[in-house]
């Protein structure tokens, strides 16, 4: 593809890059005017009493006694605190539906119920790893007065620095409980998301088998381990209250960096050590266009995954009396708009067409991104950081293939990885002081470095390097390893007549053999319509 500008394409260019810094401009310079008049933490919502009723009680009746009254209301604050959670939980959980739609839809229609399948278990292997030790691992030493939830043990320590829990294994003991229950519930679904991500960059290659292993390391040990670093009340929480004392530690309200930018580093490392699909690069490393078999199936899925980051970034509130909520979903609608015209128009101006694919990657980019700073920004920050990260995706996706040359069929690396950590340093820069009072044991609002915060940036950088690390490590060990004992890829027949046949022994649609001739090729043992020369050549992009 000839990939030189025209000038009608430079110009676009140059429009955009001015509309871009105008946007950030006047959002930084005229943002905090127009945001001192809102009620941004939610203190003076709700508390007019001027409205209310007369008691509908006989004036013979006695009136309740005072601690009747404060149990009632603390029950009745506790009990919507979690329903929220459960709601959230819920919409979270058809993420999984969405992550689903999204990755098959990118990817070819022989392998479609291999990647589906993947998609299905890799939630039923999260759940049994979760509840043997990963929850334990990452939560045990947690405790929410907001949820009823108390810690079940205390932390291993080093010096002051927690290092990781270990209460509650099986949810036996004292985690047989209604708020353990239902924290556990609502971490497991974002936990799940986690190990979904490199199913996506390792489609149409991946052998089960070895899958089947992944699901099991990434809930017991990976996300628990790093997890309980950020949200457990690890080291990194603790940096703003111990050794250098940066703003409040590490912070990342829903997961930019928990979750996503560790899903799509293992989906990096995961990609690059099980190699490419067959037919992906020539000779000279020069990559070639794979299409999806189903774009509107991506789209749709990109939808659902829209829906369900409301009780993603919402529900990470862990109260549905908390009204700085409203802030945290519009926000995240922000930028998941943003990102999605921003990556559209730069498709647009620099290839010439708009490009469905990427322009759905744009919009959860911009979901991942603001997913760590959008309970602590403005309104026009979002936008911005939506506007930045689908720029970035765009660029992270070539950077990937042409650079690094790994085969990322759906673009998880770029959307979920280098966007991951976007939105971790995003926190560190944006954050504005209106909310996050008490967040790790420390005072006052979260502020970023352009609110005079750099100690907050300081940590945010922490985190990030620390995360990049600690999965690359982890990740490049258990590949190398678990390829040793389990096959890691599958061969290369396998792969041109489609994983349906030679690892699901189901096709996703067996009508195609007959409608479109020799799409899947034969194996042996196998009884399929075998593949002409023209649909080999076609399969393998040449």
């Amino acid at each position: 593809m000839d990939t030189r500008l025209s000038r009608p394409r430079r110009r676009g260019l140059r429009l955009l890059a001015v509309v871009l810094f105008a946007t950030v401009a006047f959002g930084f310079l005229g943002g905090t005017a127009y945001a001192t008049n809102g009620d941004r933490d939610g203190s003076k919502t709700g508390g007019d009493v001027t409205n209310l009723m007369p008691s509908d009680h006989p004036a013979s009746q006695s009136a309740p006694a005072a601690s009747e009254v404060a149990a009632a209301t603390e029950h009745n604050r506790v009990a919507i605190n979690i329903t929220w959670l459960m709601v959230g939980g819920i919409l979270v959980l058809f993420m999984q539906a969405g992550f689903a739609l999204v990755e098959t839809g990118f990817t070819r229609a022989k392998n479609a119920s291999h990647t589906m399948m993947m998609n299905m278990v890799v939630f039923a292997l999260g759940v049994v790893g979760w509840w043997i030790c990963g929850y334990a691992l990452m939560f045990g030493a947690t405790s929410n007065s907001g949820l009823g939830l108390t810690a079940l043990g205390s932390p291993w320590h080093f010096g002051d620095w927690n290092v990781l829990a270990h209460s509650g294994f099986f949810l036996g003991g004292k985690a047989y409980d209604v708020s353990v229950a239902g924290f556990f519930f609502f971490q497991l679904v974002f936990m799940d998301a986690t190990a979904t991500i490199p199913t996506g960059a390792m489609a149409e290659r991946w052998h089960f088998k070895s899958f089947i292993v992944w699901g099991l390391f990434a809930s017991m040990l990976l996300y628990p381990v790093y997890g309980n670093w950020v949200w457990g009340g690890g080291w990194l929480s603790q940096l703003g209250v111990l050794g250098p004392k940066w703003g409040h530690g590490a912070i990342d309200f829903a997961g930019s960096g928990v979750v996503h930018a560790m899903g799509g580093v293992a989906a990096f490392w995961g990609a690059k050590i099980l190699g490419p699909r067959v037919g992906k690069f020539k000779d000279d490393g020069t990559p070639r266009a794979i299409p999806g078999h189903h774009i509107p199936m991506a789209i749709l899925g990109t939808f659902i995954l829209l829906v369900g980051w409301m009780g993603f970034n919402g529900g990470s509130t862990f109260a549905g009396n908390d009204f700085r909520l409203t802030v945290v979903i519009t926000n995240t609608i922000l930028a998941s708009a943003a990102g999605c015209l921003s990556a559209m128009f730069v498709m647009w101006f620099t290839f010439g067409t708009p490009d469905p694919s990427m322009t759905a990657n744009g919009l959860l980019a911009g979901l991942v991104a603001i997913t760590a700073p959008c309970a602590f920004v403005a309104p026009w920050a979002a936008v911005v950081i939506g506007v930045l990260a689908g720029v970035l995706v765009v660029v992270a996706v070539l950077v990937v293939e042409r650079v690094f040359k790994v085969d990322d069929p759906v673009g998880a690396v770029a959307v979920h990885g280098a966007n991951g950590l976007w939105g971790v340093l995003a926190v560190g820069l944006f954050a504005d002081g209106s909310y996050g009072a008490g967040f790790n044991g420390v005072s006052g609002g979260v502020k970023g470095l352009f609110y005079g915060g750099g100690g907050q940036f300081m940590a945010q950088l922490t985190d990030a390097v620390v995360l990049v690390v600690f999965c690359s490590i982890m990740c490049i060990l258990f590949f190398n390893i678990s390829k040793r004992f389990v096959p890691m890829r599958s061969d290369d027949e396998s792969q041109i007549a489609g994983l349906d046949t030679s690892e699901m022994g189901a096709l996703a649609y067996p009508d195609f053999l007959e409608a479109q001739g020799g799409v899947f090729a034969s194996v042996p043992g196998h009884t399929h319509q075998p593949a002409t020369a023209g649909s080999l050549r076609q399969e393998l992009g040449s």
